[in-house]
């Protein structure tokens, strides 16, 4: 079973909106980063590790939402959102539990939240919509070829 883990910073200083920690420029204290560096070859060593990143502040990102046939792009930060995604692990595991084991054990500060989500398989779906991603498992081998290059 895939699991998706989500790092969620929650709020940093009162006035920035969530997850954002600081402005351009910003590094993680290092002993954070060696404390996570081995939580991360822990996992690759377990052989449940398959990918995993950190992501940049919302402030560099952008939204596209979609009304009434319409694109709308909006720049970061995302004032209103209470909660952002700072980084994901994607692992492979054979139970929830297992996945909520491995969560536990991150060196996570007093101010981040992991949510742990299971990855829908095509094995989850009725057969209609089976058929309506067929060519889907082709596109994700290609994907992991890209990664690879």
């Amino acid at each position: 079973m895939r699991f998706m883990m989500l790092m969620i910073p929650r709020v940093y200083q009162p006035d920035a909106p969530a997850g954002e920690k600081a402005g351009e420029g910003f590094a993680p204290d290092a002993e954070i980063v060696a404390q996570m560096t081995k939580y991360n070859e822990e996992l690759a060593k377990a052989g449940a590790l398959i990918a995993l990143d950190g992501l940049q502040p919302s402030s560099k990102g952008a939204r596209i939402s979609f009304t009434g046939g319409k694109r709308i792009v909006t720049d970061g930060p995302f004032i209103e959102t209470k909660e952002v995604v700072g980084g994901y692990w994607m692992i492979q595991v054979n139970s929830k539990e297992e996945a909520i084991e491995w969560a536990r054990r991150c060196p996570a500060s007093d101010n981040e939240v992991i949510e742990v989500r299971q990855v829908q398989e095509m094995s989850d779906f009725p057969p209609d919509v089976k058929k309506a991603a067929a060519g889907f498992s082709e596109l994700q081998a290609k994907s992991g070829e890209r990664r690879k290059s």
